[in-house]
């Protein structure tokens, strides 16, 4: 893991807009800014989206991919009759979609999450407004929660190569709005170009070798074992 030194400035709150999860496009779940072609959500998907179990089940499909109702209700604990109703109402509002690289493989049907972007500034609606709050608010506590335990098993590992290629920058500096335009524009090409680029090399080369990668810029391999 490594760091830039330069001094760090205390935490602020996660700017706006926000791009939403996807599924291998660039960059995964809750990034802090929005780059790239991701659609905006309307605000009947985002008040449908804003649901706890809905946003507990589309996490699940963001750290590994893809998933069935089976699947989500394992991990979610709830029946796969609860599981199933949320996921049709999830593709109701185009959030989810079949996942083209599981067509026929058994029986139940897999799911893959569609990339969106969201800036609460657009909405009026005072409900849609506080339906764009849980949700960027679910966002933050998700990118806590999984560096904090991407450390506790980075800590653990005394020789990991995936510790090694890991990323943790941090830098600091005095910007011009137009210069951090184009500091979100460069680094949101640099990480769809990575993203893109190897999603093509799994779909020549196959899947061996690869696990799932967060990038914030934090850069860490996800814990998917269920």
């Amino acid at each position: 893991m490594t760091e830039n030194k330069t001094p760090v400035d205390p935490a602020a709150p996660a700017g706006v807009p926000a791009r939403g999860p996807g599924p291998d496009d660039g960059l995964p779940s809750g990034a802090p800014a929005a780059v790239g072609d991701a659609p905006p959500i309307g605000p009947e998907a985002l008040k449908a989206f804003a649901h706890p179990l809905r946003m507990a089940m589309y996490r699940y499909l963001t750290a590994h991919g893809s998933g069935t109702a089976s699947a989500l209700a394992r991990h979610t604990g709830e029946s796969t009759g609860q599981t199933s109703y949320h996921l049709r109402q999830l593709e109701r509002h185009g959030l989810i979609e079949d996942d083209p690289e599981r067509a026929g493989s058994g029986r139940e049907r897999w799911w893959r999450p569609t990339g969106f972007s969201l800036d609460p500034r657009t909405f009026d609606d005072p409900a849609v407004r506080l339906a764009a709050d849980v949700a960027l608010r679910a966002l933050v506590d998700e990118r806590s929660e999984l560096l904090l335990g991407w450390f506790d098993r980075a800590q653990r590992s005394s020789v990991d190569p995936w510790v090694d290629a890991s990323m943790h920058n941090v830098a600091t500096g005095d910007l011009t709005v137009d210069e951090l335009a184009n500091l979100r524009e460069r680094l949101g090409e640099v990480l769809d170009d990575a993203f893109a680029a190897a999603k093509a090399r799994k779909a020549a080369d196959g899947p061996a070798g690869r696990r799932r990668v967060r990038a914030y810029v934090d850069a860490f391999p996800l814990d998917v074992t269920d």
